[in-house]
C-alpha cells in the first residue's frame, strides 16, 4: 500500500482542497526560511554544517510547520514560543522580535539562540515565525560553549531570558552590544543572528500573504484542521505497529568529570493508537555538562518515532499528540537548574540509541543496529592572537557511519537520521582558523561484523598552528561501543589522542580539556557502527568486495566472518571458507 493510500481522510467538516494547499504552503514557507538562513549565515556551523531549524506557529504557540532542518529541534522550539507568550502576553506588538537562549525556555543549551517574531494581520497576532541556530561561541569559560566539565550553567556563557531584540521594527542596539561584548567571535555570532532575523522576516511576509488569501479566521481554521489531520494520520500509523512494552538500556562513558558510566533506560509502550516513551530508570542528573533539558529529550524521542512512520506526515504539533514522553525531574534527561547542559548533544544521541534499541524489539524489520552517525564527537578549539587581539574559534561535530540494517550494510561516513548534519570542508577550516587537516579517512576493520556490516569508523587528524590554544573534546563510545542487533557484533570503540610536537603521544580520556601549541596533532577515531545478523551468514562475495575495496583486511575477513581470501590475488577460497565456517559453527 502506498503512502497516499495509507493516509486517513480529512474530517468531513474540513475542505480537503484548502487543507492540501495550506499544508504545502506552510511546508514550503518553512523551507524558504531555512534556505534564507543557509544563504545568509556567517559561520561554518550554520552555513556548512546546517545546525539550525525554522518553524511556524499559530498565535497560541501550536507549531504548524517545521523546515527540512534538524529533527533534533522538532519539539524544542514550541517551548521558546510558549516562553515568549508567558513573558510578554498581551504586550506583543507589530514589528517586535524576541530572542532567548535559556535552556529551560526552549533553547536546550546556551549556544542555541532562538528568535521568535509575531505575525500580525487584520489588527491582531495570527502567527509566529521562529528560527534557531547554533552559535560558534556564546562566551563562558571555554571557547565554543560546549565544555563537558562545567558544573553549572553560569560557567557556560551568556544566558538570555526571553527578551525583545526589536521593538516596533527598531533594533535594541543595547542588546546587540551586550551580545557583541560577551562572545569571542562577534562577527560570526551577530552575522548568524541577523540571518535568523532575515528568515523570520521572510516567514512573516509570506504568512501575511497566506492569511490575506484565506482571511485570519479562515487561515486559523485550516491550520487547526491540519493539526487534527496530522494527529489522525499519526494515530493510524501507530495503530499498525505491534502492541506491547519493550525496554532497553545503554550508557555514556562518563560526564567529563566522573568517569563512571551513565545509565539511560527507555521503556516503550505501544497501545492501540498511542505510544509512551518512559525514561524512568535513567541516571540522576550529573555534575558535568551532559545533562539534557526536557525539551531536547522530548525532541529526540519524537524524532525517533518520526523516523519510522510515514514520511508524508506533516511536521507539526498534531504529530506530538499521540506520543507521551516521561522524563523524571532531576534526572540526566530532565535536570533541574542550574545544571550544566552545554554538552547535552551527546546525551541526545544516547537517548536516541536507547529508544531505537527498544523499538528494534517491536519492529526488528525496520531498525538498524546502533550507528556512530550522530555527532558523537565535538571539537572546540579557541585561541586569541596576542598581537592583533583577534580570536579564532573552531567548532565542529564529527559524524561516522550507520549501523547495519535488517537488509543492507550500514552507510559509511554519512549524517544521521536525526540531525541532517554536514561536515565542514577541510579547505574552509584551514582558511579560517590556524588548523591544518592532516587526515580525514575511513578506518578498515572497524565496522561491527554482521550479516550486514556496520559502517566504518572515520578518523580525523588536526595539526594546530597556534600556541597556547584551548582544545576541548567531547567524545564517547570508547567503553560502550555501538551495539549490534540480531546476532550482529558491536563496532570498534572510539579513541582520541594528542601527538605533541616533540613526538610524544598522549592517549586521552573520551572527554577532556587541554592546551595545545604549534605542531601538536589531535587524532580522533570515531567508533565503528554495529552489525546486524550473524556474521557467518554474510555472503562471502560481499566480504571479498570489502577486502578489495580496502574496507577490511584479509585477517579480519577470516577472524570475524570465517571467509578465507588468498593473497596476493585477493581471490575467494570457497572450499576453505566452507570448512572454516563449519568448524567455527
Amino acid at each position: 500500500m502506498t503512502s497516499a493510500q495509507a493516509q486517513p481522510l480529512a474530517a468531513a467538516s474540513a475542505d480537503p482542497f484548502a487543507l492540501e494547499l495550506v499544508k504545502n504552503a506552510l511546508a514550503t514557507l518553512a523551507d524558504e526560511m531555512a534556505l534564507t538562513v543557509s544563504r545568509t549565515a556567517r559561520s561554518f556551523v550554520v552555513k556548512e554544517a546546517l545546525d539550525f531549524s525554522t518553524a511556524l506557529f499559530l498565535a497560541d504557540g501550536e507549531m504548524i510547520a517545521q523546515g527540512t532542518c534538524l529533527p533534533f529541534h522538532l519539539g524544542a522550539m514550541p517551548f521558546a514560543v510558549q516562553s515568549v507568550l508567558k513573558q510578554f502576553g498581551g504586550k506583543i506588538g507589530p514589528g517586535d522580535l524576541f530572542i532567548t537562549n535559556d535552556p529551560w525556555d526552549g533553547s536546550t543549551h546556551l549556544p542555541d539562540i532562538v528568535l521568535v517574531k509575531p505575525v500580525f494581520a487584520e489588527g491582531r497576532c495570527v502567527a509566529f515565525t521562529a528560527a534557531l541556530a547554533h552559535m560558534t561561541d556564546i562566551g563562558g569559560r571555554i571557547p565554543g560553549g560546549n565544555a563537558s566539565d562545567s558544573t553549572e550553567i553560569y560557567q557556560e556563557g551568556l544566558r538570555l531570558p526571553p527578551c525583545r531584540i526589536w521593538r516596533a521594527g527598531e533594533p535594541d542596539e543595547n542588546l546587540f552590544r551586550l551580545i557583541e561584548r560577551n562572545v569571542r567571535v562577534p562577527d560570526k555570532v551577530l552575522g548568524d543572528i541577523r540571518s535568523l532575523i532575515a528568515a523570520c522576516i521572510v516567514g512573516e511576509r509570506e504568512l501575511v500573504r497566506l492569511v490575506e488569501r484565506y482571511g485570519a479566521d479562515g487561515f486559523e481554521r485550516h491550520c487547526r484542521d491540519l493539526l487534527d489531520y496530522t494527529e489522525r494520520f499519526t494515530r493510524a500509523e501507530i495503530a499498525k505497529l505491534p502492541k506491547g512494552t519493550w525496554n532497553f538500556v545503554d550508557h555514556l562513558d562518563g560526564d567529563g568529570i566522573d568517569p563512571n558510566p551513565i545509565r539511560f533506560e527507555a521503556t516503550v509502550t505501544i497501545r492501540q493508537d498511542s505510544l509512551t516513551i518512559d525514561f524512568t530508570g535513567s541516571a540522576p542528573q550529573v555534575r558535568g555538562a551532559i545533562n539534557c533539558v526536557y525539551p531536547f529529550t522530548l525532541s529526540t524521542a519524537l524524532a525517533c518515532v518520526r523516523s519510522m512512520v510515514d514520511l508524508s506526515i506533516p511536521n507539526n504539533s498534531g504529530y506530538f499528540r499521540p506520543i507521551e514522553v516521561i522524563a523524571p525531574e532531576g534526572s540526566v534527561v530532565n535536570p533541574r537548574p542550574p545544571a550544566a547542559v552545554a554538552a547535552r548533544g551527546i546525551t541526545g544521541i544516547r537517548i536516541a540509541d536507547t529508544v531505537f534499541g527498544a523499538l528494534a524489539q517491536a519492529v526488528p524489520h525496520m531498525i538498524p543496529a546502533c550507528g556512530s552517525n550522530l555527532p558523537d564527537v565535538g571539537v572546540s578549539f579557541g585561541v586569541t592572537d596576542r598581537a592583533t587581539g583577534r580570536s579564532h574559534v573552531y567548532l565542529e561535530f564529527l559524524l561516522a557511519s550507520w549501523g547495519g540494517g535488517p537488509d543492507r550494510d550500514g552507510m559509511d561516513a554519512c549524517t544521521g537520521t536525526l540531525v541532517n548534519y554536514s561536515n565542514t570542508p577541510a579547505e574552509m577550516v584551514e582558511a579560517d582558523v590556524p588548523i591544518a587537516v592532516e587526515r580525514y579517512a575511513l578506518v578498515p576493520d572497524t565496522g561491527g561484523p554482521g550479516k550486514y556490516r556496520g559502517g566504518l569508523a572515520v578518523e580525523r587528524h588536526l595539526r594546530f598552528r597556534a600556541d597556547g590554544a584551548t582544545l576541548q573534546i567531547r567524545s564517547d563510545r570508547r567503553d560502550h561501543p555501538p551495539y549490534g542487533l540480531d546476532g550482529g557484533q558491536p563496532g570498534l570503540g572510539s579513541d582520541v589522542s594528542i601527538q605533541r610536537a616533540d613526538g610524544t603521544i598522549e592517549r586521552k580520556p573520551a572527554k577532556f580539556l587541554t592546551t595545545v601549541n604549534t605542531g601538536d596533532i589531535f587524532r580522533v577515531r570515531l567508533a565503528g557502527a554495529g552489525g546486524h545478523g550473524d556474521p557467518f551468514d554474510r555472503d562471502p562475495v560481499a566480504v571479498l568486495a570489502d577486502v578489495r575495496n580496502g574496507k577490511m583486511t584479509v585477517g579480519h575477513a577470516r577472524a570475524a566472518y570465517g571467509v578465507v581470501i588468498t593473497e596476493p590475488e585477493l581471490a575467494l577460497d570457497g572450499a576453505r571458507t566452507q570448512a572454516l565456517r563449519a568448524k567455527r559453527a
